[in-house]
């Protein structure tokens, strides 16, 4: 999977080239490229943004400059997704769907936001990452990068994608490790018995139960019982 991203802030993403998602870019499961859009100004002092037409508050980002950026990185079989408050919240769905194409465009926005003209010409979707506004589309580019790359063959195991939260529409199950007795709570005693059909069975009964405390909306989704 090939992430290519549009930024004016390319220093923010160096965390995710840590941990996981740094393994998965130094064995080029996933690769990265960050592409400041500053670097296609046609101005001296790289300025890529100016007043709203009509007035108001704040600057907008040029079309021209953003548009150079873009062809740059451009192929054929590339998707351009805008990361917006005014785009379709992503879920675990999205996700998946995402992971299985080839070259995803990732354009951050900044400031009130992108002159509308290169959206309407470059942009094939519009993703949020929740009701909310922030500064920029960095940190939103980041989550999609993130949970994404979880899908790509070769980042993880194929069991941990299968058994976290959301794939099967619960949460998790709650896990346990050493030591066995921590300030006088014991690990379950189904998790310490070897006996794996039984194991299978609580961590289901208890993602179910997870899900109906914190989140009985996705039961609702599914139609549980």
């Amino acid at each position: 999977m090939q992430f290519d991203v549009l930024t004016l802030f390319p220093e923010m993403f160096e965390p995710i080239k840590q941990s996981i998602l740094g393994k998965a870019i130094e064995n080029e499961k996933i690769k990265l490229k960050l592409i400041n859009i500053r670097d296609f100004s046609k101005d001296k002092h790289k300025k890529v943004d100016d007043t709203p037409y009509g007035g108001g508050a704040g600057m907008v980002m040029k079309p021209d400059v953003v548009y150079d950026a873009y062809k740059s990185v451009y192929e054929e079989n590339a998707k351009v997704i805008y990361l917006s408050p005014q785009g379709k919240t992503l879920n675990q769905k999205k996700v998946e769907e995402l992971s299985k194409e080839k070259h995803l465009i990732l354009l951050c926005g900044h400031y009130e936001g992108i002159d509308q003209r290169v959206i309407d010409k470059i942009v094939d979707e519009e993703i949020s990452i929740g009701d909310y506004v922030l500064t920029g589309g960095e940190i939103p580019a980041m989550v999609l990068i993130d949970t994404v790359s979880r899908y790509i063959d070769g980042v993880l195991s194929q069991e941990s994608i299968k058994e976290e939260s959301f794939s099967e529409g619960l949460l998790e199950y709650p896990q346990y490790t050493r030591p066995e007795v921590f300030e006088g709570e014991k690990v379950p005693e189904i998790l310490l018995s070897g006996h794996h059909e039984n194991i299978e069975k609580w961590r289901k009964e208890q993602a179910l139960k997870i899900t109906k405390q914190k989140r009985p909306d996705l039961l609702k989704k599914e139609d549980r019982t």
